[in-house]
């Protein structure tokens, strides 16, 4: 099977897979060359498939949605982190979900700041009116 994983501004990964193996609200699923055609809605959480070799190979990705269609496995979410094993994807996933979150806090600063700034002046108007 041919993997894609796709992030919103890139494709994150292709690989040539044995076998996937995703989580689902309803639980864990394996997909395998021959199973039937597939969607379904993934939660966040561990991600892993076998390469066309043999190895093992574990993503942390947040949720999104994955589609089996004839050989192809597409899994479009909007954020994978691939460590070096799995122990050091947890060390991974932390360092950037710490990133990723103060780059949220500031931007939820700038856009209190432009909010207040177009109430005050929506105030102003209103008074001069």
């Amino acid at each position: 099977m041919k993997l894609m994983i796709l992030l919103p501004g890139e494709v994150f990964m292709e690989a040539e897979v044995a076998k996937v193996i995703a989580e689902a609200r309803n639980g864990s699923f394996c997909l395998l060359p021959r199973h039937v055609d597939f969607v379904s809605a993934l939660v966040p959480g561990l991600f892993s498939f076998e390469t066309a070799e043999g190895r093992d190979v574990f993503l942390a990705i947040d949720e999104g949605i994955l589609v089996k269609c004839g050989p192809d496995v597409f899994v479009s979410t909007r954020h994978a982190v691939r460590g070096p094993d799995l122990g050091g994807l947890k060390e991974t996933v932390v360092a950037q979900f710490k990133a990723i979150d103060g780059r949220e806090k500031k931007a939820r600063v700038a856009m209190a700041r432009i909010e207040a700034g177009f109430v005050r002046r929506f105030l102003e108007l209103k008074d001069r009116g």
